[in-house]
């Protein structure tokens, strides 16, 4: 009797006959989707940053987050993670500066740190 494997999605390598052509999963549904409630608890979320300066400019120069992604060459989401006070690269900062019209010197005064 020829023995062939098998790879299922989550099923474990096994072997079985030619015959039946049965898979045998390595744990039931109820095993691999059950979890005591203390492994549930989610981590929780990284504590935001102090918020920036960056909307009140983008906003006093009536630029769109989209035309000010555009001009800093980074997406949407970028922009608005930094507005929410997320941290960021000095390199985003720096093209955040430039998208603005600012300078290197006013990075304390739009990001509210000295780095």
């Amino acid at each position: 009797m020829e023995k062939k494997r098998d790879v299922g999605v989550g099923a474990a390598l096994v072997d079985h006959d030619d015959e039946n052509e049965s898979l045998v999963q390595d744990r039931s549904r109820e095993e691999r989707h059950a979890a005591p409630a203390e492994e549930k608890r989610h981590e929780p979320r990284p504590k935001r940053r102090k918020a920036t300066n960056v909307r009140k400019l983008r906003l006093e120069r009536m630029m769109s987050k989209a035309e000010m992604a555009r001009r800093a060459n980074l997406s949407v989401l970028t922009i608005d993670r930094i507005e929410k006070g997320y941290g960021c690269r000095m390199d985003t900062k720096r093209k955040i500066l430039e998208a603005l019209g600012l300078s290197l010197e006013d990075r304390v005064k739009v990001f509210g740190e000295d780095d």
